[in-house]
């Protein structure tokens, strides 16, 4: 099993808190962990994603009926809008995220989780830094799916990728293959000099630090990230909603 090493500041915290921590065979230890057995503590480290103007949080809501936690998983829904007559979008989809009450980094942060595909479905599994402006502050993008595809992306974006231009010096995203129709890992290392993902313990890519004289090519060293766990719909590029793929859910087991 490989797990998530956290920042000096967490470990403490979690030590003085009394919590177990379990070796693993590489070195690794768990030093968090969450397996979504009670609903009742999903507020200490979670908060639901509010509604934005990008694609990616434009149907963002709160209604109850977006989230759930059974059988061991968190259950994020994306849904046709028959349900809130006051709400003016056609369509309502969940996300969570623990800005402001938990971060990572210097470690390995893991995924596990079952993505039910469907025409338009977006779900996304992603990492950003509190209190910095996009893109500058870096974006870790751990996992992205587009509709049924039996790929995800996994990719970086800086200032150096997004405003520059310059995403193959270093690559800064790549392709993977999935088990569509199972539970997938996702995972990537952060280190103050580079970042490592994987799928299912298969390395993917890794996005180093270089010598540069560009500005920003890697914001992403020795920095606290929060987590985006979002089922979304529709937008630029996975493309118009079809509403007879609705309702679509992913399932989340166990993030470590």
């Amino acid at each position: 099993m490989k797990v998530l090493k956290m920042s000096v500041l967490w470990v403490m915290l979690l030590l003085f808190t009394s919590c177990a921590q379990k070796e693993s065979g590489d070195g690794y230890k768990v030093v968090w962990e969450e397996n979504f057995k009670d609903s009742t503590k999903l507020e200490n480290n979670w908060s639901k994603i509010p509604r934005g103007r990008s694609d990616w949080n434009n149907y963002m809501s709160d209604y109850d009926g977006l989230f759930d936690v059974k059988n061991g998983n968190l259950v994020l829904k994306g849904i046709k809008n028959t349900v809130l007559p006051d709400d003016s979008v056609p369509y309502l989809t969940g996300g969570v995220y623990t800005k402001g009450k938990r971060t990572f980094m210097n470690g390995r942060l893991e995924i596990r989780a079952r993505l039910f595909g469907a025409l338009s479905a977006w779900p996304a599994f992603w990492l950003l830094p509190e209190n910095e402006q996009w893109p500058h502050g870096g974006e870790i993008d751990i996992m992205e799916r587009l509709n049924l595809d039996d790929y995800v992306y996994q990719t970086v974006h800086s200032d150096y990728t997004y405003n520059q231009g310059i995403k193959d010096n270093p690559k800064s995203g790549v392709i993977a293959h999935i088990k569509p129709d199972t539970y997938n890992v996702y995972a990537v290392e952060l280190f103050a000099d580079s970042l490592s993902f994987f799928i299912n313990d298969t390395h993917t890519f890794t996005y180093p630090r270089i010598e540069t004289d560009k500005s920003g090519q890697f914001p992403f060293g020795d920095k606290e990230f929060y987590l985006l766990l979002d089922m979304q719909l529709g937008g630029d590029w996975v493309g118009p909603v079809n509403e007879q793929d609705l309702p679509v859910e992913m399932h989340i087991d166990w993030i470590r």
